[in-house]
């Protein structure tokens, strides 16, 4: 048991097979929506999510968010793991690509990105997904690091990005 939600202790770094790691997702999500249900501030939204996936999503080494703080530029914000970058132009490494483009980047070889920023020399890969507020602008940025390769799928992508539009996409304050 987490001590935010419960599932099956797995030790942090483990990366477990795709097929598991989806159905430990698809299981902390709903005690996720749980938690958050009723939450409708941003910051308070992205520190518990910041958690409890942390929780969820073993293979992390960097778990957390980017606020975006002016036109192209980010600024950490809630995050679990090790000291992240401080600020992040939107011209510059995966999250800068998630910001620039509004897309989500799933990168499997972060050495193989043109201008990745090694925040964390140890990380591998990286998941990284848009956060948007009710007009469509963009407010943040789902930032996830693995020290392994491939430590993310598209399947988890896909449910991430579905859980960030069902809790930041009602949030009724951003910064």
């Amino acid at each position: 048991m987490s001590e935010g939600i419960e599932l099956e202790a797995v030790e942090r770094g483990t990366l477990l097979e795709e097929a598991a790691r989806v159905a430990r997702l698809k299981t902390a999500l709903p005690q996720i929506r749980s938690v958050l249900a009723d939450e409708t501030d941003a910051v308070s939204i992205e520190a518990t999510l910041a958690c409890l996936l942390w929780d969820a999503l073993p293979q992390t080494n960097w778990c957390g968010f980017y606020r975006r703080v002016g036109p192209r530029l980010l600024s950490v914000g809630p995050y679990q793991g090790g000291m992240g970058c401080l600020r992040i132009d939107f011209a510059r490494g995966v999250c800068g690509a998630c910001a620039r483009t509004g897309e989500v980047q799933l990168v499997a070889d972060v050495e193989a990105f043109p201008g990745h920023i090694a925040c964390d020399s140890r990380t591998r890969s990286e998941l990284v997904l848009p956060v948007l507020d009710h007009a469509g602008e963009l407010r943040a940025v789902l930032d996830l690091d693995s020290p392994h390769p491939n430590g993310f799928s598209r399947a988890e992508a896909e449910l991430l990005a579905a859980l960030l539009r069902e809790t930041l996409g009602r949030a009724s304050t951003f910064w």
